[in-house]
């Protein structure tokens, strides 16, 4: 009977197994792809006819004059779309500055917001906030450049950005980290001072200079852009925003490396390559102005060529790199150098470097920039000839790579601008006409926030973006 009993119970266990199984989900096998990682398959489109990069991300644009800017339209090159937040009336500051052509926006403006939408909103007023609040949970990122706590005074603190969307990213260009000076208001020379540039730039013997490349504004902006991208690509893994911060101190900073390494190397000893070593001139405590000497290790300076005395810019860089220092003096008529104790070596170069130079600016000032160029390319001698804006707008290839693109308006016509700088094979980059004021508000409150025609008529009635609709007086 025992037996039996244990082989109905064998068969009931058995039984109720099955029917277990039975009620879990069948696990499918699914083969990996040709391409792993959970990629998608390879498009079969054609090159740069697949999207582009951000295709789909929105950026909410709070941002004004450069650095902000130029990372949104970074952004909006690749392919995001930018919805800028303007004041209604005044919008960007920079639509006034440098006005050059009445009653349009400045090339100031229209050359750091291509390819964006713009919206007017008065975020003060209930509606407007009630816009703006949607605008937040509908979009991937946002982006500002305000003064330290505006953003907060506006009611919009990360928390609360961070309720209404919990994948929201909020991006920010402020002048300083934390620290000591983090409320302090930031420009672009202020920039450049705080952040080693200027210290570093100009002659050892001269006052400190900012250099003519907006590095705090523009190149804080890139940094931030890059920042906003890689938190896009974590959020795939995540699923959450977080906040990206760019000082432009930092970037500033990050930008003058070099000079962060030769300040340490001032501990070791002279900083050899540096013009004023062979002039017997002894260093401070502190990285010098070293004018045009390279920052790479290998002496370089400018030198004059043909024409120098009345055109501004007839000079080229001249590296006098040790690889390719036999070719330099078989060019410049000096065959003896190549075994000649006192130049056959760099170190023994380096306390002649002044003569050097100025004997190979002898050869220099016989031909154009253009010709010198020339003929050390063919020699791999690495030089650079001074290129005015005038030259570089009128320079062929550039506008065929879309470096420098030519770009129509509604209200100023053709101008020129910079184009994306970054190319990417299969995202190609259009440059399109910045907005007009408040140009895409009825498209946006349509479209992207899905407002009834009522509530977008209660919207405009309020003023929250712009002018009311003034009442008709009765007849």
């Amino acid at each position: 009977m025992a037996k039996k009993k244990d082989k109905k119970a064998k068969s009931k266990d058995k039984a109720s197994k099955k029917a277990k199984a039975a009620k879990k989900p069948v696990l499918k096998v699914v083969a990996k792809k040709a391409n792993g990682n959970g990629l998608p398959k390879v498009s079969k489109k054609a090159w740069g006819e697949d999207g582009k990069a951000l295709d789909g991300v929105k950026i909410l644009d709070f941002t004004h004059v450069q650095s902000g800017p130029t990372c949104t339209q970074l952004l909006a090159w690749f392919g995001a779309d930018v919805i800028k937040v303007e004041r209604p009336g005044t919008g960007d500051i920079t639509r006034g500055q440098l006005v050059d052509v009445p009653g349009a926006d400045s090339l100031y403006f229209t050359m750091l917001n291509h390819n964006k939408r713009s919206i007017t909103l008065d975020s003060k007023s209930k509606e407007g906030m009630k816009v703006l609040e949607r605008l937040v949970k509908t979009c991937d990122v946002l982006v500002e450049n305000f003064a330290p706590g505006a953003l907060d005074r506006m009611g919009l603190t990360w928390e609360h950005i961070h309720a209404l969307n919990p994948r929201m990213i909020v991006a920010s260009v402020k002048g300083f980290g934390p620290g000591p000076y983090e409320d302090c208001k930031v420009y672009e020379n202020v920039a450049q001072c705080a952040g080693g540039a200027a210290s570093t730039t100009g002659f050892h013997d001269g006052i400190p200079l900012v250099t003519g490349a907006q590095i705090g504004d523009s190149g804080t902006g890139l940094h931030l852009a890059l920042g906003i991208v890689s938190a896009l690509y974590q959020r795939k893994r995540t699923g959450r925003g977080q906040r990206v911060l760019a000082s432009m101190q930092d970037g500033v900073l990050n930008l003058c490396r070099v000079k962060l390494r030769d300040q340490q190397r001032l501990a070791h000893g002279p900083l050899k390559e540096y013009t004023q070593y062979g002039q017997g001139i002894p260093f401070g405590d502190a990285v010098p102005r070293a004018g045009n000497d390279s920052g790479g290790g290998q002496p370089g300076v400018i030198l004059k060529c043909k024409g120098w005395e009345t055109d501004p810019n007839a000079y080229i860089y001249f590296i006098t790199q040790a690889p390719v220092w036999e070719k330099i003096c078989d060019l410049i008529g000096q065959p003896d150098w190549k075994t000649h104790p006192d130049y056959a070596k760099p170190p023994a170069r380096l306390p002649r470097l002044k003569e050097i130079f100025e004997r190979i600016e002898q050869w220099t000032m016989t031909k154009s920039k253009f010709d010198v160029m020339n003929e050390c390319n063919a020699l791999d001698i690495p030089v650079g000839p001074i290129l005015s804006m005038k030259e570089l707008a009128e320079e062929p290839s550039l506008r065929h790579t879309g470096t420098i693109v030519e770009v129509d308006h509604p209200k100023r016509g053709k101008y020129l601008s910079v184009g994306n700088p970054i190319k990417l094979s299969d995202s190609i980059s259009e440059v399109k006409r910045s907005p007009l004021l408040g140009e895409h508000t009825d498209e946006i409150l349509t479209k992207v926030l899905k407002f009834t025609p009522r509530e977008i008529a209660e919207i405009k009635a309020s003023g929250a973006t712009g002018e009311a609709p003034k009442a008709q007086a009765a007849e």
